[in-house]
């Protein structure tokens, strides 16, 4: 498994984007994250060479349908676009352009499965192991680089609002009684900024596997995310406190558990 070739077919393939557009710029920094999230996870883990590879190669093509989704519908939200269902079309449909990243028709179905199932609402049945093993490391990573971007990138941008009118906004009953049962959200469900940052904050409790939780702990990562709008809506912060001492919990309970206890 070759990847630095698949990281040079990679780049050659964002040549046909336009690079300095802002949303583009950030699934390209985010799909580098994801592989470093794949790779740290998969180390933790003490996955064979093998396997940590292609944990790397499934994050580097994952989101490889979100540039085209920019460019015709200038969004990342779902209805517009299911990126992943796309994102498997071009690599395993007819234009088969998997083999431009790796040669090996081996891990064809398992690679495939990881990228459609990667940003299902649930993961779904999946009865071969390693298949399994895949499609959820690459969940993980996703949202583990997720953590950085809800960070680093601008509300603007993340929200389409402002800090102050994000701070004001108030979380949906549907929304809330999804958090309060430790559930990821339903994009339907989101109507308001407060009810997005919810929802980005609880797909954490969709998390799979103890390193991963470990990563974002030693990162401080929730207390930050929650934390870096000022909510200014007081039903709203106290509600964001809630999740964020909810999920702490949760986080610290999966110390006691295995994934296919979990799961």
């Amino acid at each position: 498994m070759n990847l630095e070739h698949a990281v040079k077919a990679f780049e050659q393939y964002l040549d046909s984007y336009d690079r300095k557009d802002e949303k583009i710029r950030l699934k390209i920094v985010h799909t580098y994250g994801v592989a470093d999230c794949a790779r740290e996870i998969a180390v933790r883990m003490g996955l064979c060479r093998e396997d940590c590879d292609l944990a790397v190669l499934i994050a580097l093509l994952h989101d490889i349908g979100r540039f085209e989704q920019i460019r015709r519908f200038d969004s990342f939200q779902p209805d517009t676009m299911d990126h992943a269902a796309y994102g498997a079309e071009i690599l395993f449909g007819e234009r088969k352009m998997i083999r431009e990243f790796l040669e090996d028709p081996s891990f064809d179905e398992l690679i495939c499965t990881a990228i459609e199932r990667h940003s299902s609402f649930e993961i779904g049945e999946i009865n071969d192991e390693r298949s399994l093993l895949h499609a959820r490391l690459i969940r993980d990573a996703d949202k583990l680089d997720n953590c950085r971007v809800k960070l680093e990138e601008s509300l603007e941008v993340l929200l389409g609002v402002s800090v102050q009118e994000a701070g004001e906004s108030s979380l949906s009953p549907a929304v809330w009684e999804a958090c309060c049962e430790r559930k990821s959200v339903l994009s339907s469900l989101r109507e308001t900024p407060a009810d997005y940052w919810a929802s980005y904050v609880a797909q954490y409790y969709d998390v799979n596997f103890p390193e991963t939780f470990a990563i974002m702990k030693e990162k401080n990562y929730i207390p930050r995310i929650v934390e870096r709008i000022p909510w200014n809506n007081q039903d709203t912060a106290e509600k964001m406190r809630k999740m964020e001492k909810e999920l702490e919990g949760y986080m610290k309970e999966s110390d006691r558990r295995t994934v296919w206890q979990r799961k």
